[in-house]
């Protein structure tokens, strides 16, 4: 049930009890006008506090609990009604121990209450009238349904969670077949491939004889597949024994760039703040795309990456100085799509285009505000 569907379910509640207790007192009413006007507010007042149920459950025990006391002490008859509520409420959210002494010190304190004065009824007369306002029978009801509704709900929520489980195990395990499938089917067959243009370039280099572009381009798709399929090998087994990569790890980007031969560079600006999980490990995977992208792609000698921390946004910027210009834009590939949809999934923005000037930037804003 929704929020908003369940406040409205227990104002209805609450409502009905305080009409039906109203009611009732109108016929039980002492005849002094005073405590005419006390009872019909402790009525009232205990049958609308049963609004606040759900959200205070022991505080409307004890309140619901006062309330009856009160009114039957300046003698209206009424049955605690809306104590029962509260019985049932407090054992379904899990209060039994505060539900059971509430119970047993309302089960002492309404004959105590019907003893004394003004009313000062004699011991029969009082625990009769205290039995008539609060039957055991009634307790052990409410209680009874509040603990059954509870042990359901506390079921059907385990029984989620174990699907959940279950779907998530196959998932991986899925995961886990495909990735050995492509390492047993694919990755001896390029590695092959791989070694054979190696070798037959070797070979025609060796003997000072012009290597085929042809031979040449089988070497380089070689090894771009190897790459891929290890990268996709990897993606396939990253499961939550190994926690995904995020900001921190950008270090690590930067200085394999540098060893491949990209002078590239990390500014980190604004204060530092956790952001969400799919935030941190999106901002990780377009820096390590644009990176790729420039080492593969751009012809670049140089490659900058800024980070901005923001109060409602984290800024992803890198820029490189390769030889994109917007009369040449490139086409789009693969990886600046994926960029871009894990992006918009986010609800942020995402800008990959050539500069004037020549070089290519890749611009993201990643929302980290409660909407992200």
């Amino acid at each position: 049930m929704s929020t908003g569907r369940a406040v409205v379910r227990d104002w209805v509640i609450a409502v009905g009890v305080a009409v039906v207790l109203l009611v009732a007192g109108r016929s039980t009413g002492p005849s002094t006008m005073d405590l005419d006007l006390l009872g019909y507010a402790l009525l009232a007042a205990g049958g609308l506090a049963l609004a606040a149920r759900r959200r205070a459950p022991v505080t409307v025990l004890a309140v619901t609990g006062l309330c009856a006391v009160g009114y039957q002490a300046v003698g209206f008859d009424v049955p605690a009604v809306a104590f029962l509520f509260a019985v049932y409420t407090g054992v379904r959210a899990g209060h039994r121990v505060v539900t059971v002494v509430a119970a047993v010190l309302m089960l002492v304190a309404l004959p105590l209450t019907a003893l004394a004065p003004p009313q000062g009824l004699p011991l029969g007369d009082a625990l009769a009238r205290a039995r008539d306002a609060l039957e055991v029978a009634w307790l052990i009801a409410a209680g009874a349904a509040g603990e059954a509704l509870r042990q359901a709900e506390r079921r059907a929520d385990e029984a989620e969670r174990t699907r959940e489980e279950t779907a998530r195990r196959r998932a991986d395990e899925e995961r886990l077949h495909i990735a050995r499938e492509l390492h047993d089917s694919l990755t001896h067959q390029i590695s092959i491939i791989k070694v054979q243009a190696e070798v037959a370039v070797h070979l025609a280099r060796r003997r000072g004889e012009a290597v085929p572009e042809a031979l040449l381009a089988i070497r380089e798709a070689g090894r771009e597949a190897s790459r891929e399929l290890r990268a996709t090998l990897e993606a396939l087994r990253d499961d939550s024994r190994n926690p995904p990569r995020g900001i921190d790890h950008l270090p690590e980007l930067v200085q394999r760039a540098r060893l491949a031969g990209l002078d590239a560079t990390l500014t980190v600006r604004g204060p530092r703040q956790a952001v969400p999980v799919a935030v941190d490990r999106t901002a990780y995977r377009i820096v390590q795309e644009s990176l790729t992208n420039v080492a593969r792609h751009a012809a670049a000698a140089t490659a900058s990456v800024h980070v901005d921390y923001r109060p409602d946004a984290l800024a992803i910027r890198v820029d490189d100085d390769g030889a994109a210009t917007p009369a040449a834009a490139p086409a789009p590939g693969v990886g600046l799509l994926g960029m871009r949809e894990r992006v918009t999934a986010l609800g942020g923005r995402l800008h990959a285009a050539p500069r004037d000037g020549g070089g290519f930037t890749v611009r993201a804003e990643l929302p980290v505000g409660p909407s992200a």
